[in-house]
């Protein structure tokens, strides 16, 4: 090779390579600047030893292993495909309610000439009643599958924590909502119920500054890589499934660090949050969905389901497979996150 020939092909090596080198630092300043914006949370995730459980965890969870036997078992397959075992869902839970004092209405619509029941129990705010934060599960099972993780532990979860703030007084308005036909085939349709009746808030004109979604949020385990995701998040996140996950859209992420700063301040308990994209598999798979569909602000919280959760919509999604006094804990961070957002009235 000429001399000059040779000077030539370092200079172009040179400059490829300074080429590369750009085009490296660009893509590092990009996922550090998606980091801060989608993934990045106040707080840090506990670490360490589950400390002994206080007498409101054991509440919760005496009330929730309770809650889930009656809708898994006694219940059972509840969906419109099983319309009494649905209605005997409903019923049961309006009537746990009602035990609270709260105020119950349905929201009945028809799918298929037959009623389905979203039910509403309402706490009104003494202050900004105007103000209203949803909390919400479906208590609708896929079919064939018992469904005590997806979802009777999030309508059980819901209704502990009911139970509780029903006794104190808030200055915003709390609303928690049972929503009916989350499952397939209404999925992501217009007969999805948390989507008829988040398009009714809509049209009503109803603030909601937040709608949490409890979601599938009882199964916690420390096995080594227990935990997966959807590439490349495995990157970013731990690979052991005790934690539990905040998860909303893009729009959602001013709350969604509201929410894990106060739960990260009031629990003790490993958690993870992400603001991502909804089309993104998983994100968008449950209630909170409809919620963004109208331009409400909503929080998936959830144990990741298929993600971690090997009994996902099988006949063994069953009781004994849920870790309750894990959910215990998390569902008294959750309960105490709800009570600073909504702002307790000091007498």
């Amino acid at each position: 090779m000429k001399k000059s020939s040779k000077i030539k092909f370092e200079i172009i090596n040179k400059a490829a390579a300074k080429r590369l080198l750009i085009l490296f630092i660009i893509l590092m300043v990009f996922i550090f600047i998606a980091y801060i914006a989608l993934m990045w949370m106040p707080g840090k995730s506990y670490q360490g030893p589950l400390a002994v459980m206080k007498t409101r965890q054991k509440i919760i969870e005496e009330q929730t292993r309770r809650d889930v036997k009656i809708l898994a078992i006694d219940i059972g397959d509840r969906n419109v495909f099983a319309p009494k075992k649905l209605k005997q869902a409903s019923d049961w839970i309006s009537s746990e309610f009602e035990k609270c004092q709260l105020d119950v209405i349905r929201q009945t619509f028809e799918v298929n000439k037959q009623d389905c029941d979203n039910i509403i129990a309402e706490m009104k705010g003494s202050v900004a009643p105007e103000e209203i934060l949803v909390v919400g599960a479906h208590y609708d099972s896929v079919m064939d599958c018992p469904a005590a993780n997806d979802n009777g532990s999030g309508v059980a979860g819901m209704l502990a924590i009911a139970r509780e703030l029903s006794k104190k007084e808030f200055e915003k308005t709390i609303r928690f909502v049972a929503f009916v036909n989350e499952e397939p085939p209404h999925f992501h349709t217009e007969n999805m119920g948390s989507l008829v009746y988040a398009k009714q808030c809509r049209q009503d004109n109803d603030l909601i500054i937040l709608m949490l979604s409890l979601e599938t949020i009882g199964y916690y385990t420390d096995e080594k890589n227990s935990q997966r995701y959807p590439f490349p998040f495995s990157l970013f996140y731990p690979s052991t499934g005790n934690f539990v996950g905040f998860i909303s859209n893009v729009k959602s992420r001013k709350q969604l660090r509201q929410v894990i700063k106060h739960f990260r301040q009031n629990c003790d308990f490993p958690s993870e949050g992400a603001a991502l994209v909804s089309g993104i598999p998983g994100v968008g798979w449950s209630d909170h969905w409809s919620f963004w569909q109208v331009g409400y602000p909503a929080i998936m919280i959830t144990d990741t389901a298929p993600f971690r959760y090997q009994y996902y919509h099988t006949e063994e999604d069953t009781p004994d497979k849920l870790v309750y006094d894990r959910m215990a804990i998390v569902l008294e961070g959750v309960e105490k996150t709800i009570e600073q957002i909504a702002v307790p009235v000091v007498k």
